[in-house]
């Protein structure tokens, strides 16, 4: 198992070329896939470029979207439009030491492309220049990005491919499809986190590599072994507490599955922690509390909170291709888990029990509430897999490459 998830990269070695030239990066512009203003800072990408801030100064590039924005039933809609324009107004703003954040302003996915184009360019390149940055690593997490990878002139280039994009629900299947592609062909390193996806998609990068997520392991173990105070919002849910903490969305999230499994246990609290984007009224049962989103610095505390932790993904192809952050952070503060099944799961055997159903499902927290286990064994194996450990294996596998961070003066 722990030879398994070894923390370094796996590069495609018929890629490597026998020599390769050295080519310095100053910095790194990171389309990112989530805003930094609204979403859950624990993403793949913004871990990332936190660890890369240690090297070199970096540009978070808020996403620019990947579908046309329509109207819909609730307020969904029109939470999405405000928050975005919310976005905007912080322009580009320094977070914390060599770490920027911009939010440029374009026109919805697919709308105005040229124009787009041209337009998130010149804010991209003027920003870059703000944070020091002239000879950029480019890196991409959001593939619609890949129109202005080129105008950048960049050292490398990076392709996050850790969902499959164009199963998103609401985008341009053909259209995404196209720029992954293209970013594939064009990537230094083309990274997953799915060992599934990268043997399907086998040799269409130029090169790739396997570095999946990491983990805050010190402060999500901190909070399961009690050395972090409960939120106060958690301490009068009657026990026992079953949990699911991050986005409850329809690509990802099974509100069928969850009710089954809620209405079967009434004598267990169901907490969910995250952001909502499912239509208004979907969960009236009296054992369900919807606390809504939380800063990613309480994340942990909430998780510990629960005395089970489930994972109730739908069927879908993103679930197929996915390995979810919170699996890691779920091992690391030592709650029995439970989860429908998805090919990354392979590699947790005996770590996560599987429901393939709502009954099994049921059975599985069941006798999770009964039977916790030992949490020792899931600590142990994700104690190293931390964040820092990841973005090394990146760094080693672009220096591979001759693609290297330039010296600090």
């Amino acid at each position: 198992m722990s030879a398994s998830l070894d923390t370094l990269a796996q590069p495609s070695q018929a890629a490597l070329p026998a020599a390769v030239a050295t080519r310095a990066y100053d910095g790194v512009i990171c389309f990112g896939g989530v805003d930094w203003w609204y979403h859950n800072r624990g993403h793949y990408d913004i871990q990332m470029m936190r660890e890369f801030s240690a090297h070199v100064p970096v540009l978070y590039v808020n996403s620019i979207g990947m579908r046309v924005p329509r109207p819909g039933k609730g307020g969904m809609f029109a939470r999405r439009i405000v928050r975005k324009l919310r976005s905007f107004r912080h322009g580009l703003t320094r977070v914390r030491d060599r770490f920027w954040v911009l939010s440029p302003v374009v026109a919805p996915a697919g709308l105005g492309a040229g124009l787009n184009r041209a337009a998130l360019a010149w804010q991209v390149v003027r920003a870059a220049r703000r944070a020091g940055i002239t000879r950029p690593l480019v890196w991409v997490a959001c593939p619609p990005a890949q129109v202005v990878v080129e105008s950048l002139r960049p050292v490398g280039v990076v392709y996050q491919r850790t969902d499959r994009f164009e199963e998103f629900k609401g985008v341009d299947r053909q259209r995404i499809s196209s720029f992954d592609t293209a970013l594939k062909s064009r990537a230094d390193v083309t990274l997953y986190c799915s060992t599934w996806l990268m043997q399907v998609e086998g040799e269409q990068p130029k090169a790739s590599a396997f570095v999946d997520h990491g983990v805050d392991a010190r402060e999500f173990e901190a909070a399961g072994t009690g050395r972090v105070p409960a939120p106060h919002d958690t301490l009068e849910l009657p026990r026992p507490v079953v949990g699911f903490v991050g986005g409850i969305d329809a690509h990802t999230f099974d509100p069928q599955l969850f009710l089954d499994v809620a209405r079967a246990l009434p004598d267990a609290t169901f907490m969910l922690v995250g952001a909502c984007s499912l239509p208004e009224g979907w969960c009236d049962l009296p054992n369900v509390r919807l606390l809504g989103q939380r800063p990613y610095e309480q994340v942990p505390a909430y998780m510990a909170a629960a005395d089970v932790l489930i994972m109730p993904w739908n069927r879908s192809e993103w679930i197929r291709a996915c390995n979810p952050v919170k699996l890691k952070e779920y091992l690391a503060i030592g709650r029995p888990i439970v989860s429908t099944p998805f090919p990354e799961l392979e590699r947790y055997a005996r770590l996560v029990r599987v429901g393939e159903d709502a009954p099994g499902f049921i059975t599985q927290v069941r006798e999770a509430l009964e039977h916790p286990g030992d949490p020792a064994p899931g600590r142990d194996l994700v104690r190293e897999q931390t964040w820092t450990a990841k973005a090394n294996a990146v760094i080693e596998a672009l220096r591979e490459r001759g693609i290297t961070p330039e010296p600090s003066p």
